[in-house]
């Protein structure tokens, strides 16, 4: 005797709108951050891969006609908070024509990977000429501290 059994798609939703929307299934890790090994391990995660960095210069160019993309504070702060927390911002981006819907989803995700709040600074490409030509204090601490060119077609 075979039972005929209809085989049921389960999937989660949620309603938005009063509309059923499906999300995606996902696992969420968290770490205590009174584990021992907890800066240790927290600097080897945010520690990107070179192809960790590729993907991230390319997603960074997709935002529009990008000049120069820095990456600063948290993204160089290794293992120490107290390193990156006065930092201005942690991502600074020189470009013009900037699609601001792809940018906010862009810094949704890196949020999302990096765990925290991203500071974000973003800068049309004339704007950012005349201030770095006035030895403006904005621009002059974050090309003096520490941080990593992603993208310069500047020549800085």
């Amino acid at each position: 005797m075979r039972k005929n059994k209809k085989k049921k798609k389960i999937s989660k939703s949620r309603l938005r709108n009063n509309k059923k929307v499906a999300t995606p299934d996902r696992i969420y890790y968290e770490l205590n951050p009174k584990f021992e090994f907890f800066e240790e391990l927290k600097s080897l995660i945010l520690k990107s891969s070179p192809a960790e960095k590729d993907k991230m210069i390319k997603r960074i160019s997709g935002l529009g006609r990008i000049k120069l993309a820095i990456a600063s504070g948290v993204f160089t702060g290794g293992s120490d908070p107290a390193s990156y927390r006065d930092s201005e911002v942690d991502l600074f981006i020189v470009g013009d024509d900037i699609n601001k819907k792809r940018l906010r989803t862009f810094l949704k995700s890196l949020e999302a990977e990096v765990g925290k709040e991203i500071k974000f600074g973003l800068m049309e490409k004339d704007e950012f000429e005349y201030r770095h030509g006035m030895f403006d204090r904005f621009i002059r601490v974050l090309l003096d501290g520490p941080h990593e060119k992603l993208i310069n077609k500047l020549g800085l």
